[in-house]
């Protein structure tokens, strides 16, 4: 029970340790983790590549793998793109096997020590972010210590080691144990570290690590299979291709290249058990994706037969997943995907609103009123994400940005609130059969166009925080106020000389103020990226 609880002890403070690396990591290299996910091309090795790399900044395959699902259940990732990030999200994880092989645990106190200093003393993000490295460097190799020391007891007692040595003789028990232990604790890195710590007390020898070593690797598929629960059936396609790469990896080494992996690595690490079960991981992970890559297209049209298409698939809707907040540099830029989105039904919403109210049609109004309701849809589920993700590891900047977004969504509902009150004034203007003079109905035109122009500038500032942008958005506000003040006093003038209702008046008023009020949501997000 003591080493159960060494272990398990030592296996939480390794865990902690690699998410913590792995946070610290993806906050340092947030807008290149973008770029590189940005790459993504129907290339696939380029997918490969990509996968790889993220995974290797991530610090775990489970989680590249659950965000490629969310990639393909949001439409931003084809199934032909996914199979090559499966592929080097393999390539990636790895690393940190790797990592653990070598004796470094002797490095621990020391970063612990200068990552608490710099976290407590520095205020700069940046270097909080180098903090949380080197503390999840030192935690990670201080839970390897603990599991090392857990199991050196295990090497006495005959009857375990008999039990590891028999997995060389039945490997498929090997497979299944090692698919059940990560599948258990959702990390082929952790799993990996159990069985290289087994290793370094001489437990475990390489002929019966190797059957536990792939069975690592399909139970690393656990998550992103329990990921697609729920998704739109690409996803659950490109589970089932991480599951099949991982099957059909196992099956040739078990098969096939099990003795020439053996042979490798003993030549390569003549008596360091772990180093041989480390390189033996990176080894199958690049072969399998080396002698798979070519047929990459098969296992995708393989998941397409064990999913198959059907007439009832629907579009995908949204970019808003929650897969994605496990790297949220990336889910913000989602966000922003859906936010422009978003930006473009306001901006029906606004058009056929002024369309409605300038040439009496009943169709705009309701068009109006339809891209209104989606906005608040639009508004309601982008709001609920942000929430969810200010509560992940932000950086500073990061979360100012997330601040930001949340006002500039409430500028867009509000901008689509205005436009219904147009639509609603031209249901009126229709009703009572009210119309407004050709001058006012000309000057109503231009400060429209200066309202819309306005518009399409702070659209480029949702995604690019362009200030001279902002400054053109900020003198064209001016413009509309000036332009608002101009069009009261032409109205009362008119008012006064009698070529204007009053009934119309009222209308034109309320729609001039509507306007107005557009282009100051509008001058709020310039304000914004002013102020940064």
């Amino acid at each position: 029970m003591e080493i159960l609880i060494s272990l398990i002890g030592g296996l939480g403070l390794f865990l902690y340790g690699m998410t913590l690396m792995g946070n610290g990591l993806q906050k340092a290299a947030g807008e290149k983790l973008k770029k590189i996910v940005g790459l993504l091309t129907s290339n696939v090795l380029l997918g490969v590549l990509v996968g790889a790399g993220v995974t290797a900044i991530i610090q775990s395959s489970s989680a590249t793998t659950v965000m490629v699902v969310g990639f393909v259940n949001a439409g931003i990732m084809t199934l032909s793109q996914a199979i090559g990030v499966i592929m080097g999200a393999n390539i990636g994880t790895t690393i940190t096997a790797q990592l653990v092989s070598f004796n470094l645990e002797g490095l621990a106190p020391i970063t612990l020590g200068i990552g608490i200093a710099l976290y407590l003393f520095s205020s700069k993000s940046k270097t909080k972010n180098i903090a949380e490295i080197l503390l999840g460097f030192g935690i990670l190799f201080t839970g390897m210590e603990f599991m090392k020391e857990a199991v050196s007891p295990l090497a006495e007692y005959k009857g375990f080691t008999d039990a590891l040595v028999n997995f060389g003789h039945r490997p498929l028990l090997g497979v299944l144990l090692g698919l059940i232990i990560t599948g258990v604790v959702q990390s082929s890195s952790a799993s990996m570290g159990m069985l290289i710590a087994l290793a370094s007390q001489g437990i475990i020898p390489l002929q019966s690590a190797l059957p536990i070593l792939y069975g690592d690797n399909i139970g690393t598929c656990v998550t992103s299979l329990l990921s697609s629960i729920g998704a739109n059936k690409n996803a659950k396609r490109a589970a089932i291709m991480h599951l099949l790469f991982n099957i059909l990896g196992t099956l040739m080494f078990l098969l096939i290249l099990n003795k020439p992996i053996v042979t490798v690595v003993t030549k390569i690490n003549p008596t360091d058990v772990a180093r041989q079960i480390a390189n033996a991981h990176t080894l199958f992970n690049i072969v399998t994706v080396i002698i798979l890559l070519p047929f990459s297209k098969y296992i995708v049209k393989l998941a397409m037969k064990i999913v198959p298409q059907t007439e009832e698939e629907k579009e995908i809707k949204t970019y808003l997943d929650e897969r994605m907040l496990e790297t949220p540099s990336i889910a913000f830029a989602n966000t922003l995907k859906e936010t422009n989105k978003m930006a473009k039904v306001t901006n029906i919403c606004l058009n056929s609103s002024m369309s409605a109210f300038l040439n009496k049609s009943k169709k705009d109004i309701e068009e109006t009123f339809r891209k209104e309701k989606e906005i608040n849809d639009y508004q309601r589920n982008i709001l609920d994400y942000l929430l969810k993700l200010s509560k992940t590891s932000l950086t500073g900047d990061s979360v100012e940005e997330v601040d930001n977004l949340f006002n500039t969504i409430n500028d867009l509902e509000r901008i689509g609130d205005h436009s219904e009150n147009i639509a609603e004034l031209a249901e009126i203007a229709i009703d009572k059969d009210v119309s407004i003079s050709d001058d006012g109905q000309k000057e109503v035109e231009e400060m429209f166009e200066k309202v819309k122009k306005n518009y399409e500038d702070a659209l480029i500032l949702i995604n690019e925080k362009d200030k001279k942008v902002a400054e053109r958005i900020i003198k064209t506000e001016e413009e509309v106020d000036n332009i608002e003040k101009s069009i009261r006093a032409n109205h009362i003038y008119r008012l006064n000389n009698n070529t204007c209702e009053i009934d119309s008046g009222i209308l034109y008023l309320d729609l001039v103020s509507n306007l107005e009020r557009i282009s100051d949501h509008c001058s709020n997000i310039a304000i914004r990226v002013l102020s940064y």
